[in-house]
């Protein structure tokens, strides 16, 4: 069995084959071609959880495990706030194939998700891009959403506007090229936005949808589990809403459940998942003016597929350890 590292998956899983991975896993899993059951969410010390996502796919012929800490308040400490194992079997004994770091995976792999949902619903031409959180994920949103939007501007707003500053200037020296600043506040970083990426750890509504302007494309990432909340009502009644997976969202997405228990919205408010757009099933933007709305929960095909892909590598390019559990 391989083990590998951060460093490995780092070197193993560039975004941009991450994005094409991961548009494979969405599709495969709208089509039937994965085993997706809900994720569990073992509750520990307010608000920390333990994260236990299983799955399988039938192409790649695999399944496993992640097994993740979900720790909101880790990044103000110098801690990531995802960390954990995945656990990759192959099919035809059941054997263990690799354990792998987890934290960085689950980043990669949410921002590629984020970038194919744009790649399909964002206007051709978007190219300021609003991002709402200053962690791990907001970095990886940047590097993801400019790979598939000629994106010119970017606008961060942080819980502080001292921490926005800050991760605006660790960007700018990143990507020369673009022009990154802070914004004041939320409001202002996503009032002239075209894309707009909420990646926050909050617990309640950081984002309105009266603040959204027409045509804009919004991926809602950071609450994946119920106890989280990022958007408003109002956000998610306006928008055309795509998911990754319709099981999940509707067991598992605040924002989509309020909504439907507050009868501001039906099922069928749901326009699809984003595997069905791709699969040509059915359509994404209906036209520029609409504004249309990602609700990323996550899942477990993503992290397969993206596992499987490094393990891989890792045996082409002589990478990981070898480890003997037998």
């Amino acid at each position: 069995m391989l083990t590998l590292s951060n460093a490995d998956i780092r070197a193993l899983l560039p975004m941009q084959a991450a994005i094409d991975l991961v548009a494979k896993a969405m599709g495969a899993a709208s089509a039937g071609q994965a085993t997706l059951p809900l994720r569990q969410a073992m509750p520990l010390d307010a608000p920390n959880l333990l994260g236990i996502m299983p799955g399988a796919m039938q192409e790649p012929a695999c399944y496993g495990t992640k097994l993740i800490s979900l720790y909101p308040d880790n990044p103000a400490k110098g801690y990531s706030s995802h960390l954990g194992l995945m656990v990759l079997f192959e099919r035809d004994h059941g054997t263990p194939m690799a354990i792998m770091d987890a934290g960085l995976l689950t980043g990669i792999r949410t921002a590629a998700a984020s970038a194919v949902a744009t790649r399909v619903l964002a206007r051709s031409q978007a190219s300021v891009l609003a991002i709402v959180g200053t962690g791990e994920q907001a970095q990886h949103h940047i590097e993801a959403i400019c790979a598939v939007r000629p994106i010119a501007k970017v606008w961060i707003a942080g819980r502080t506007a001292e921490r926005g500053r800050a991760f605006a200037a660790s960007m700018a020296e990143k990507y020369p090229q673009i022009d990154i600043q802070a914004a004041q506040n939320i409001r202002n970083a996503v009032q002239d936005a075209d894309i707009v990426c909420t990646v926050t750890s909050a617990r309640d509504t950081v984002l309105h949808g009266d603040w959204i302007r027409a045509g804009t494309h919004v991926n809602a990432v950071g609450a994946s589990v119920p106890t989280l909340r990022e958007i408003d009502e109002n956000l998610v009644v306006k928008s055309g809403l795509f998911v990754d997976y319709r099981p999940s969202a509707l067991a598992q997405a605040r924002d989509i459940i309020e909504a439907l228990e507050n009868g501001a919205i039906t099922k069928d408010h749901i326009q699809g998942e984003i595997g069905e757009v791709l699969n040509g099933s059915i359509p994404g933007r209906k036209d520029a003016g609409q504004v249309t709305l990602y609700r990323s929960m996550g899942i477990a095909a993503q992290d397969l597929i993206c596992a499987h892909h490094v393990a891989e590598q890792a045996k082409i390019r002589g990478l990981g350890t070898s480890v003997s559990i037998f």
